[in-house]
């Protein structure tokens, strides 16, 4: 049996410039290579675990235009569940504009449109029926993440959150997650500890604990990511590669972290599954695109 997981977030149009740097402000640069690829948290994470082998559902909504369809298009190429993807005539799709230096770093500016009216109400009950697990990310109203985790937690469902882009989160929600995944700045925001040393992460993980979640993943970019729960606290290291583009490293982990956990992987092996997915991503262009393939990581 596949892994079962519902993703609920975010559908975007990344255009991406590849340039050597990045303008200061009021300065125009050259780029070089132009891309427009498909993307958004919510949709990256959903097409890494379905490239994966997972069963994934995935849940957004999109604007009534050339974006919108052919990212549909795109979602059902890609072996996703669609049937409850809503589309608005009321909002554009959702855009990225991404600028990407020589060194692989990122720049990016969102404009969220149609994800950010993607209400409770649009969420039927038979979207969460046989169901393993739940991935959230917080590019969608927050009011709707906060329903889809007390929905979840009736229901016994357990919910991942990837806290991106990060914003301050109630006390409430936060006891309702089964795993967080923050990055370092993420975790610097919802915690006000920068998880520079062990210690830290640490101190940072046991603060999410204490608000409940028993289960902490802070990604470390290069340094690997920082497992803690009740049986570790430790670094998994990354697999070293030469980045090219970074801008879904992030979502890629989250979606094999995810696929791993829902199959039943140990938590070690679940994070060792998925830093070598994300260093996969690393060495390609684009968001989704970059998202491995499961034969490549046997």
């Amino acid at each position: 049996m596949s892994a079962r997981i519902l993703v609920i977030g975010s559908s975007n149009t990344d255009m991406v410039i590849k340039t050597e740097e990045f303008p200061q402000p009021g300065q125009t640069v050259l780029g070089q290579t132009f891309l427009m690829n498909p993307g958004g948290k919510g949709a990256n994470q959903a097409v890494a675990a379905a490239r994966l082998g997972a069963d994934v559902r995935f849940v957004a909504k999109v604007g009534k235009d050339i974006f919108g369809k052919e990212a549909l298009e795109g979602f059902k190429k890609e072996g996703l569940n669609t049937d409850y993807i809503l589309q608005t005539a009321d909002f554009p799709s959702g855009v990225a504009s991404i600028i990407v230096n020589e060194n692989g770093e990122n720049q990016i500016v969102v404009a969220s449109g149609a994800n950010m009216d993607l209400k409770s109400s649009d969420l039927s009950d038979s979207i969460f029926d046989h169901i393993d697990l739940v991935l959230l990310q917080l590019e969608i109203p927050l009011d709707t993440i906060q329903y889809i985790v007390k929905k979840c937690n009736k229901l016994k469902i357990s919910v991942i959150l990837n806290p991106a882009p990060a914003v301050k989160l109630d006390d409430n929600l936060l006891s309702g997650i089964f795993l967080i995944t923050p990055n370092e700045t993420e975790t610097q925001l919802l915690t006000g500890i920068l998880p520079d040393t062990l210690e830290n992460m640490k101190k940072a993980a046991l603060f999410f604990q204490n608000k409940g979640i028993k289960n902490v993943i802070i990604t470390l970019g290069k340094n690997g990511v920082y497992l803690f729960n009740s049986e570790f606290s430790e670094i998994i290291p990354a697999v070293t590669v030469v980045p090219v583009d970074t801008t879904a490293a992030g979502d890629i982990f989250n979606g094999a972290v995810v696929t791993a956990l829902a199959e039943g992987k140990n938590w070690i092996d679940a994070c060792t599954f998925a830093c070598k997915a994300s260093a996969i991503s690393v060495t390609r262009m684009g968001a989704q695109s970059s998202a491995p393939y499961q034969t490549e990581l046997n």
